[in-house]
C-alpha cells in the first residue's frame, strides 16, 4: 500500500496514511528504544478504507538500523 496506493486484499486505492508518532510517556505508534520518547522510531500506518488491511511501514533508513543494533542477534 505504502509504494503503489492499492490495498493488496481489495484492491481498491482508498488508503490513508497516519504518520508515526512518539507522544509523552511512549504512546503513540513507534518502537521504544530506550527510557527517553527521543529514543523511539517512528512506525507510519496505511490503512484501507474499505476492507481494513492495514501494514505498518518505518520510513526513516537510519531508523531500520537503530532497530537492527538493539534487536537482530
Amino acid at each position: 500500500m505504502k509504494n503503489n496506493s492499492t490495498c493488496p486484499k481489495c484492491k481498491t486505492n482508498d488508503i490513508i496514511r497516519i504518520p508515526g508518532y512518539s507522544g509523552p510517556d511512549g504512546l503513540g505508534n513507534n518502537i521504544r528504544l530506550g527510557f527517553f520518547r527521543f529514543y523511539s522510531v517512528k512506525v507510519t500506518r496505511y490503512v484501507c478504507c474499505n476492507c481494513g488491511f492495514s501494514e505498518e511501514w518505518i520510513d526513516n533508513s537510519n531508523d531500520i538500523e537503530k532497530l537492527k543494533n538493539k534487536y537482530k542477534k
